[in-house]
């Protein structure tokens, strides 16, 4: 999409002249037919109505794009809603991009963008993202792989589509607590500030209901110079509260033109559908998106900012767990730890630990009893060491509280489901086990140190993630991108699809190798039956049949 809106140079674009307030007049082009530079692309295909685009291939390796436009649809219409952008290419290239304002406001201004006149820029060798870049998805490919999906690269852009005076910018995060989330809030103001010039940045209090229920907080770089050292948001947060229609009126109302939206999928799923409200509407707002997730489960991105801080303030409860169960026979530390659908956080925080002698996720289902069973292995962990370590993913074993099973269909605020607390009652079951039916005394500490997790601020490596998810959600708002997230995909920061934040949920492959290295690191069963151990490796995950009691099904 760069090659069409923002090229190298403006001699690209003959009907384009500079003048002295560094603005690009825009000449009046016949509605009917346009002609735009690109290169490499044999397909363009924009998925929006109003146009339609193929290329035609010449001889000198530069090509020209048919445009075939039809007259600008009323905003008070309601069109379809667009098909994802996919750009192709030679070699089974695939672009997934990301919408522009351009593709639906037409005859944008354009204007220079000021970091080349920035001086901490100034030993930079290549100052803008070159219009080409794109990032794979997936790197490890053999010789005659397709190119494979890519993703826009990150970065600033030579042109940009709003004025720095005319821009009044709104940041608002939603969800539950994580490590880094004042260090985004810091960042994106700091970068509006000293990077565009940006005077004007509101926060929105209390995350989407506070567009429409409460005042605007002003925020500046004074106002956020040391808020990354505090855990927590200054803006306060919320879940559910989204009503589309109310949040929009207040974008519009306020005179709001960028709109940064922090959370995790429920609120990057909300973001989509204001980024098609306002589009529908036909508003000149950008729509960027900073995903939030303590869990690591939002898919395509390497990781999300808090991973790293969570996992690291992890060890603290483990190693706490491990000085009881050693100091006592027979002793158990029980640690639970984030991860309602994902098992990240428990599977990181045991490899690196390597006290943990049983790690239980949602991803690997498990059973008490039988041959084979957690029970067992915990018997035979206590004969052989005196003591063990057992780490539990808050979202593992749901399936086993039977009597609870009505309750799993519940939902809170966001949408997630409201889940039992599977370690408190694993806890009191190896107890009643090993009391009633073993005979056998046993000590068992349970550590619960969520809560304090998601409050601490962010480390060090987090604090640098933030600052480029920031900063590059800033770019990508300036350059005229809406509806996308900004994340790192193989070490570099892209621009993502709301639609490919949002589809599906990134978990714990148990048939990968990292899932082997934690098998053999704590020496656990796989816990699953006989019957149901996966036969094709391909397959992402296993399903388990399991009895109410716990057990594993003889079938």
């Amino acid at each position: 999409m760069d090659s069409l809106l923002a090229p190298s140079s403006t001699s690209s674009f003959p009907f384009l002249n500079n003048n002295s307030n560094n603005r690009i007049e825009h000449k009046s082009l016949p509605s009917s037919l346009c002609f735009f530079n690109l290169r490499k692309f044999s397909t363009v295909s924009f998925g929006y109505n109003r146009r339609s685009c193929r290329l035609r291939l010449s001889s000198s390796r530069r090509s020209k794009i048919k445009c075939s436009t039809s007259p600008t649809m009323p905003s008070s219409a309601s069109p379809e809603i667009p098909q994802p952008k996919i750009v192709n290419g030679p070699g089974g290239y695939v672009l997934e991009d990301v919408p522009h304002l351009s593709d639906y406001i037409p005859d944008l201004p354009v204007y220079s963008n000021p970091l080349q006149d920035n001086p901490a820029y100034s030993v930079v060798k290549q100052y803008f993202v070159h219009v080409d870049d794109t990032v794979p998805q997936k790197i490890v490919v053999h010789k005659n792989s397709p190119r494979g999906v890519h993703f826009r690269r990150a970065g600033p852009r030579q042109k940009i589509f709003f004025d720095s005076d005319d821009v009044h910018a709104c940041i608002v995060t939603c969800g539950g607590l994580c490590p880094g989330l004042n260090t985004v809030i810091r960042e994106i103001v700091c970068g509006l500030f000293h990077m565009y010039g940006v005077r004007k940045v509101s926060g929105i209090d209390g995350g989407y209901r506070g567009f429409y229920a409460k005042n605007t907080v002003h925020l500046d770089p004074k106002v956020v110079n040391d808020i990354h050292k505090r855990g927590g948001t200054i803006l306060g947060t919320s879940r559910g509260g989204h009503d589309t229609s109310k949040i929009v009126d207040s974008i519009q109302d306020r005179g709001i033109n960028q709109v940064y939206i922090i959370g995790g999928d429920g609120t990057q799923r909300g973001a989509s559908v204001i980024f098609e409200e306002i589009r529908r509407r036909g508003l000149k707002v950008s729509v960027a998106g900073i995903p939030k997730t303590i869990d690591n489960d939002i898919p395509v991105i390497d990781r999300s900012f808090g991973f790293d801080t969570a996992v690291e303030e992890a060890q603290r409860a483990i190693n706490a767990a491990h000085v009881e169960a050693e100091s006592f026979e027979n002793g158990i530390g029980l640690v639970k730890l984030m991860g309602r659908y994902s098992g990240f956080i428990a599977m990181y925080a045991t490899l690196a630990s390597r006290d943990v002698d049983c790690c239980l996720i949602p991803e690997s289902p498990f059973y008490l009893e039988g041959p084979g069973g957690l029970f067992e292995y915990i018997e035979r962990r206590l004969k052989e060491n005196g003591h063990m370590v057992l780490v539990i993913a808050e979202g593992a074993g749901q399936e086993l509280l039977s009597e609870s099973l009505q309750s799993m269909t519940q939902k809170d605020a966001s949408g997630n489901k409201l889940l039992q607390d599977v370690a408190l009652w694993i806890s009191q079951r190896i107890k009643d086990h090993f009391s009633k039916e073993r005979k056998m005394t046993i000590n068992l500490k349970y550590i619960d140190p969520t809560y304090m997790i998601r409050a601490i601020p962010s480390n060090a490596s987090d604090n640098v993630y933030c600052t480029l998810l920031a900063q590059s959600a800033v770019h990508g708002a300036m350059a005229g991108y809406t509806g996308f997230t900004s994340g790192l995909v193989n070490g570099r920061q892209t621009y993502i699809p709301f639609y490919r934040i949002t589809e599906t949920q990134n978990k714990v492959v148990i048939t990968d190798r990292m899932w082997a290295r934690l098998l053999s690191s704590t020496n656990q069963p796989s816990f699953l039956c006989p019957k149901e151990i996966l036969e094709d490796q391909g397959h992402e995950e296993s399903s388990n049949e399991l009895l109410d009691n716990g057990k594993c099904s003889p079938n």
